[in-house]
């Protein structure tokens, strides 16, 4: 089980140590099965507690993860290498469609909500010890999620969709824990979940979201967290409607102790109506980020959950950066006090340019997805030869992998910068450079 490397002490630290160097070293490789821990105790002449106690520390730290009847096992190491960085420079004269931001020319002008709340701290300067979530803020957010039928919960201030996600997940999982993430699936939370000692697990989905055929599984196997887009699914544009919805609440009403993690990426920017699953668990969190619709920089997100986890994640804020800007959150709530934003209309621009694009591929034979947000995803039979001829072609797309684990070959394109008169070349470009692809669902 484990080659010529043998694990020795007496104590639970020594024990913990010795695996420690061992994985240091290279002599436990990634993936190697540890001894049971009864087994292990025989061989060291130790309590078999005393082995238990050493597997817990060594999950504790990282360096191991237990998955049940299936043992302990040395933990996959983290990637060194961001997803973010498998990525094509667009050279000049090339069109980037890769980037996934939003257009700016549909974003709101800052000014006057910077101005307002520039006025208001001037009134009244925020200091140490104050409240960290702004009462406006709160209430509007609040307010919102009510109309969407998110269940009641208090309301918290996070830097960002990603900051609240990483912030609910170290509140309840340790290292070695399983969780169920999309698959393809945002790839920021791809490198997020093992960067915190945790085990992706990946969720197949189709343009309705996850399959609860792949949710029911990955419970079954011990995921102890599942973590499903709402909206506007990064990068296939999926979109959980009211049926899907039903079917998930049902499986996971039958895991009330799993962890329902919700990321309502398209708030803003989509029409659609949110078909929440919050509630059915005992933990949850739903999140909302204002960077698609209202400019990136505000690095703002609003999180509600159950009363306990959302206590916890503002326990925990309140040893670190202590609280989001309130500056910022006063110009967020501005924004949707005065509505900056008009969601019908952002959706139906970014609706236009991404239906335009898959009706197009359509005709041309080739299968694509993107039932709502600005991405569309094309899946291909040869990735890297997919994006070197569309490089050639004049068009920089982002790679599949980037955003995926299982998930077949395919290419990402954010389509925030097309106008009606790019659909037509794109399209034929994409359509040399894909090949065939069988179809299936993208899981």
């Amino acid at each position: 089980m484990l080659g010529e490397y043998r694990i020795e002490g007496r104590r639970a630290s020594e024990i913990a140590a010795s695996v420690e160097r061992g994985v240091g070293a290279g002599a436990l490789e990634p993936g190697q099965l540890l001894p049971p821990m009864r087994e292990l105790a025989v061989t060291l002449g130790v309590n078999p507690n005393t082995v238990a106690a050493a597997y817990r520390t060594l999950r504790e730290r990282g360096v191991i993860e237990t998955d049940g009847r299936r043992g302990s096992r040395v933990r996959a190491r983290p990637a060194t290498t961001a997803r973010g960085s498998i990525r094509v420079e667009a050279p000049a004269g090339v069109r980037d469609v890769s980037q996934g931001n939003p257009d700016p020319e549909l974003l709101p002008p800052l000014g006057a909500a910077l101005a307002e709340a520039a006025r208001r701290a001037a009134e009244r300067p925020v200091l140490y010890g104050e409240a960290p979530v702004d009462e406006e803020f709160a209430r509007l957010a609040r307010a919102a999620l009510d109309a969407d039928g998110v269940p009641d919960g208090p309301v918290a201030v996070a830097s960002g969709a990603l900051d609240a996600i990483e912030r609910v997940l170290a509140i309840h999982l340790r290292p070695g824990d399983a969780v169920a993430v999309e698959d393809p699936g945002w790839g920021s939370l791809l490198d997020l979940v093992p960067a915190l000692g945790l085990r992706p697990v990946p969720l197949a989905v189709d343009d309705e979201g996850p399959l609860p055929a792949a949710v029911a599984e990955a419970l079954r196997d011990g995921a102890r967290a599942v973590i499903v887009t709402c909206r506007a699914q990064n990068p296939t544009g999926a979109a959980v409607g009211a049926e899907r919805a039903a079917a998930l609440r049902g499986v996971l009403a039958g895991h009330p102790d799993v962890l329902l993690v919700e990321d309502d990426h398209g708030h803003g920017i989509v029409d659609l109506p949110l078909s929440p699953l919050a509630g059915v668990t005992r933990h949850w969190a739903f999140v909302r980020s204002v960077a698609k619709a209202y400019g990136p920089d505000l690095r703002v997100a609003c999180l509600t959950g159950d009363a306990e986890t959302v206590d916890r994640v503002l326990g925990r804020q309140r040893l670190g950066p202590g609280w989001v800007s309130r500056l910022l959150q006063c110009a967020v709530a501005h924004l949707w006090r005065t509505g900056a934003v008009d969601p019908a209309v952002v959706a139906g621009a970014y609706a236009e340019r991404r239906d335009g694009l898959v009706r197009a591929l359509e005709r041309r034979g080739v299968e694509a997805h993107g039932r709502s947000g600005m991405n569309v995803w094309v899946p291909v039979s040869d990735e890297t030869g997919a994006v070197t001829r569309l490089l050639a072609a004049g068009w920089a797309v982002a790679p599949g992998a980037r955003f995926r684990l299982n998930a077949g070959p395919a290419v990402r394109l954010t389509v925030s910068s097309l106008r009606e008169a790019d659909i037509e070349p794109l399209a034929d470009a994409i359509a040399a450079a894909a090949g065939p692809a069988p179809a299936r669902s993208y899981g």
